[in-house]
């Protein structure tokens, strides 16, 4: 069997580096490596694969949530609403742009923002919400178009971990995930459902005049070269990233399904542990695409089947072991730890195990195997 990887991108690309590498010799070759037209084919691609008006493609998934903020003309103060239990970026976005951060704790099935504790943060410095889809499964977003609707919020999806995910709402239409709010946002790193082989990011919207203002953003306020019309960042999608991702698109939705697979087995081999609670599915398979297979440890047996699976060579992540209203950078935004007792729980809860494309039964085998050993 060969070595297990927590993700296996050297695998995955040995299948398509027939393409990958020609489309690379093609930007060599044109000697556009930024903003070249490769760019412009990814994001018309990707517009037609999210069924989405407008694509900005940027330079990473965290400029894209600066971006999307800086869109909305806020003002030094104003509250954005979001998730206490995720990646840094979210909240470190809001900080850096003087706003300040409002965070909600989780529901504990999903990991994802609690839309029914919302509305009780909301105070007329409100401005947005930005929903975290995490590990590959959307948000509750009826819910929170609701609230956002009623209280004239803007919310801005942070779709990093759930590209390819569908959302379905109570009337059974389906939406893609990242499409459903005024602007969502992600992220390219190379361990995403959709990564490229170093830094990329895109935002997304349905809006003419928030595409073109975003547009200005990502090149330094300039709609018209040397003129300078907004405040703008530098945070341009380069063109061999473009290449690569315009190949991966093609596969997004296969490499989406083995994933699926390899949950469904995991699954089956854990259903009968007790301490074991194995990923919630709020909808049908294609509303979680497992960026993340991430288990909940009852009866503080975590740590010690970390330890087990170290031991036996099976690799793992702990997403995430605090909450933000624990982390150094952060806590001085928050007056009480009281107020998420959901994220305080689980976060001594959660262990990710290996997910990828290229994981075979084999893998998973001695994966599981390993973990029922532990608690027989």
């Amino acid at each position: 069997m060969k070595k297990i990887n927590m993700v296996d991108l050297n695998g995955q690309y040995r299948k398509i580096r027939w393409q990958v590498n020609r489309e690379i010799k093609k930007v060599i070759n044109s000697s556009s490596f930024i903003n070249g037209p490769i760019v412009k084919d990814f994001q018309n691609n990707l517009q037609e694969y999210l069924n989405v008006r407008h694509v900005i493609p940027c330079a990473n998934g965290t400029d894209a949530l600066q971006i999307a903020l800086m869109a909305l003309n806020l003002k030094r103060g104003d509250e954005i609403i979001t998730t206490n239990f995720s990646f840094a970026s979210t909240i470190e976005v809001i900080l850096l742009l003087g706003l300040k951060p409002v965070v909600v704790d989780i529901d504990p099935k999903t990991f994802n923002i609690n839309p029914s504790l919302i509305q009780d943060k909301i105070t007329e410095r409100t401005k947005a919400i930005i929903p975290v889809h995490l590990f590959g499964q959307s948000c509750r977003m009826e819910e929170i178009l609701e609230i956002a609707n009623k209280n004239n919020l803007q919310v801005i999806e942070d779709n990093a971990q759930a590209l390819g995910s569908t959302y379905k709402f109570s009337n059974s239409q389906k939406q893609m995930s990242g499409t459903i709010g005024d602007i969502a946002t992600t992220s390219f790193f190379p361990s995403k459902n959709l990564g490229c082989y170093g830094d990329g990011g895109a935002i997304f919207t349905n809006s003419d005049s928030l595409a073109y203002k975003m547009r200005g953003i990502v090149n330094h306020g300039m709609y018209e070269r040397y003129y300078h019309d907004e405040i703008g960042v530098n945070s341009r999608l380069d063109s061999i990233q473009a290449a690569i991702l315009n190949v991966k698109l093609k596969y997004l939705d296969k490499y989406n399904k083995r994933r699926q697979e390899a949950a469904s087995l995991y699954n089956n081999s854990f259903d009968r542990i007790d301490e074991i609670e194995v990923p919630f599915v709020e909808s049908d398979i294609d509303s979680h695409v497992y960026h993340q297979y991430t288990l909940k440890i009852q009866n503080g047996k975590r740590d010690e089947l970390a330890d087990h699976l170290q031991k036996n060579n099976v690799p793992f992540g702990i997403y995430y072991p605090l909450g933000f209203h624990e982390q150094k950078a952060y806590k001085q935004e928050f007056i009480s730890d009281n107020d998420f007792p959901e994220t305080n729980k689980v976060k001594d809860q959660v262990i990710s195990l290996p997910m990828h494309t290229e994981l075979t039964k084999k893998q998973i085998n001695f994966i599981t195997n390993t973990i029922t050993s532990f608690f027989e």
